[in-house]
């Protein structure tokens, strides 16, 4: 099971040289297990309406589009996740990133991300 971060996934639908050659690999490995977060639609979203985030479509269209022809599924926030992610050492002030570190560790999941960070969190593997 592979989770992207959101990066990871915009760069995966729309700009493929972003990644590293480390990521597009597992990206390659796992098609059949890849996995967003559901908060990474809201960070996409804010991402894209604060202007910080451009893309060819609006931020709905441009993640269903995506999940679709990855084949990518989401994974719920559920309230176990919010309470871990808040109980995690305070390395990353992201709540997003926090949020994804949570899910990474409670699935026991890959998390691919560029996000010099996130490694810094026991437990979590990290693909870049």
């Amino acid at each position: 099971m592979t989770l992207l971060d959101t990066h990871t996934f915009v760069w995966l639908a729309s700009d493929q040289k972003e990644l590293s050659a480390k990521a597009a690999a597992a990206i390659k490995r796992d098609l059949d297990s890849l996995f967003i977060s559901v908060v990474t639609t809201w960070e996409i979203a804010l991402l894209y309406k604060k202007g910080r985030l451009h893309l060819a479509l609006p931020p709905a269209e441009f993640v269903e589009r995506a999940i679709r022809h990855h084949g990518v599924h989401e994974l719920p926030l559920t309230r176990q996740i919010s309470m871990a992610s808040v109980s995690l050492p305070d390395i990353h002030n992201d709540p997003f990133d926090r949020i994804l570190v949570a899910e990474a560790l409670q699935h026991r999941c890959r998390l691919v991300s560029k996000d010099s960070k996130i490694p810094l969190y026991p437990g979590v593997i990290t693909i870049w």
